[in-house]
């Protein structure tokens, strides 16, 4: 099996059914397409290390089909937790809460905390609830790509990084576009270790309490190394003031180079053969949504580099921005 329909309950069953005997399965959340295996077996969680190329130290997320398949690998839930889940699951966020011991070392990448999601995807829930059936209690899925690269939104990126013989279940491109925000919920006081579509307001607003910043008592987290989600193309992120400057008064690009902006295509008109242009989307979420499959387009023209303008400031565009910033670094 390669690429499978998602709405096709034999594909599923028989996805699950890999998952069950310890193998790879890419899947549809409603962020990203995950590469997954099954929790509970660190052997199997060791074959995502291995096809990523990913350090074995970096932790990757468990996602449930409910509540008690959480709680089979949180040794507690705090209040906080708890409120977060029941806010936001199915959703876009990822928890992390103190581990249980002897559940999901490896996925934990060796730490005493592991985070939690429950997707809000139709084909990823029939795939975790299949799966439960056949005793998996969680699967553990970071993002279906190469380590560090592009993160995948479609099936066919999945197959295009990680080769036609994964099983792929096709759920159509993802809705959200950037991965989920992350909260760590170990410490008295819950800290926002990356931002994602859910707001810091809206996290805020359920927990009742201003959110910490990552420190250096925080946990690892998925997707939070400083240089990330990068294509091959250098991205570089210019202020539209210089990138108008830049764009107008710039020669000829040898190589090639692609411009996502906000800026108006007929404001780079000048710039010579050889640009690629892209034109961003004023709303932070409809960028969120297209953001990596631009930057894989982008790159697949074989650009040297690729000109992003600088997201505008706020809240909403922070996690544009924080992928960004890691894509740059």
């Amino acid at each position: 099996m390669s690429i499978a329909p998602g709405n096709d309950p034999a594909a599923v069953r028989a996805a699950a059914a890999l998952l069950a005997a310890g193998e790879l399965v890419a899947f549809p959340t409603e962020t990203v397409y995950g590469l997954g295996a099954r929790a509970d077996d660190d052997a199997a969680v060791a074959r995502i290390f291995a096809a990523k190329g990913r350090p074995a130290d970096h932790p990757l997320i468990v996602h449930v089909a409910d509540m008690a398949s959480a709680l089979a690998f949180a040794d507690k839930l705090s209040s906080a937790a708890q409120r977060l889940m029941s806010a936001f699951w199915p959703g876009p966020l990822t928890v992390i809460v103190p581990r249980r011991a002897g559940w999901g070392a490896a996925a934990a990448g060796g730490q005493d905390s592991i985070g939690l999601r429950m997707p809000a995807h139709p084909v990823a829930l029939a795939l975790l609830r299949t799966a439960s059936v056949l005793g998996v209690p969680g699967v553990a899925a970071p993002s279906a790509n190469r380590f560090g690269r592009v993160s995948p939104t479609t099936a066919a990126h999945v197959a295009q990084e990680l080769g036609p013989a994964l099983c792929v279940l096709d759920g159509g491109a993802c809705d959200v576009g950037i991965e989920s925000a992350i909260v760590d919920c170990t410490r008295d006081r819950p800290a926002l270790l990356r931002p994602g579509q859910l707001s810091r307001a809206q996290i805020e607003q359920v927990l009742g309490q201003a959110l910490m910043a990552a420190d250096a008592a925080s946990p690892r987290a998925s997707g939070t190394l400083a240089s990330h989600y990068a294509p091959r193309a250098s991205v570089v992120l210019v202020d539209a003031a210089a990138l108008r400057q830049w764009l107008q008064s710039a020669p000829t690009a040898a190589a090639g180079v692609a411009v996502y902006s906000r800026v108006a295509p007929g404001a780079i008109a000048g710039a010579g053969p050889g640009w690629v242009h892209r034109a961003m989307p004023d709303d932070a979420t409809a960028v969120a949504h297209e953001l990596f499959a631009v930057l894989r387009e982008l790159d697949a023209a074989g650009v040297s580099a690729i000109w992003v303008e600088t997201p505008p400031p706020g809240p909403d565009w922070d996690g544009v921005r924080d992928r960004l910033q890691r894509a740059a670094a």
